[in-house]
């Protein structure tokens, strides 16, 4: 059995490696774990290896708010110190404080 360790942890900022993007941690999940019709829209010489943790991100660009589903490849913790502006981030973490947000929701 293959066991990975993930590199980001819940509440921590990245940023997309290709893409004008951050977000903000809320789930992670060892290895791929989304369908098979997701991976497939991905470009061929773009997808990543399916053998990696994958992040579940509150995410932002310049301009909208979304969830994000990215592997770890393509991920860079963000140390910008500036806060991510989704809508959602209430609802799970605390205030931003030392770059990063608290978790503020039950763990199952």
């Amino acid at each position: 059995m293959q066991t990975s360790r993930a590199k980001y942890h819940l509440g921590q900022v990245v940023r997309h490696r290709k893409h004008p993007f951050r977000g903000v941690v809320f789930d992670v999940d060892a290895m791929f774990s989304n369908t098979q019709e997701w991976y497939d829209a991905i470009p061929e010489d773009s997808r990543p290896a399916k053998n990696q943790p994958f992040y579940h991100l509150l995410a932002e660009n310049g301009s909208s708010h979304y969830v994000a589903y990215v592997s770890e490849q393509n991920l860079v913790a963000d140390y910008s110190g500036e806060p991510v502006d989704h809508p959602d981030l209430p609802d799970l973490f605390g205030d931003f404080e030392d770059g990063c947000y608290p978790v503020q929701f039950q763990l199952n």
